[in-house]
């Protein structure tokens, strides 16, 4: 979901609050997946992540995801996507209703954000917590895509 810019401190203030900084950087991949490196800072811990995604529909994907090391996250580095310019957000995962909603706050926007829910299935119903202001599912909005968002952050003026 497109949402408003949330009330940070009202986030930060939920019971079960959990806040990473994430810095995703884009591979050069095939057209069929894409391929990111993530370094994750949270609580003081540092880690790498390298991910292979491949989409089995606008709401699901298969991921490869595992853990590397800051070596193997500097040479993968090498292989980024010229095109596409690294993410900095600020990931807010906030336990509501036995669902897990992730809020990732981008550095290149300060009017909105983006909101996602991990489902067991596409049916499953859900309630979007009341502090949260949606402005559009974009669910099947490909632009909304953290890969195409990385694309020089040529999407900084879609509303």
């Amino acid at each position: 979901f497109l949402i408003k810019m949330p009330d940070i401190s009202l986030i930060e203030s939920q019971n079960g609050i959990r806040a990473k900084r994430i810095i995703q950087t884009y591979l050069k991949s095939s057209k069929s997946s894409s391929t990111r490196v993530r370094k994750t800072y949270e609580n003081g811990i540092v880690t790498y992540t390298h991910t292979v995604k491949r989409r089995i529909s606008a709401m699901s994907s298969f991921e490869n995801e595992r853990k590397i090391s800051s070596d193997e996250y500097d040479k993968l580095l090498l292989l980024s996507d010229p095109l596409r310019d690294p993410i900095s957000k600020t990931r807010y995962a906030i336990p509501y209703d036995s669902h897990i909603f992730e809020v990732d706050i981008y550095d290149f926007w300060n009017d909105r954000a983006i909101l996602e829910v991990e489902l067991l299935n596409e049916k499953e119903n859900f309630v979007i917590p009341s502090y949260i202001d949606v402005i559009k599912e974009v669910t099947e909005d490909y632009r909304y895509k953290n890969s195409n968002l990385a694309y020089n952050h040529i999407f900084e003026v879609i509303k």
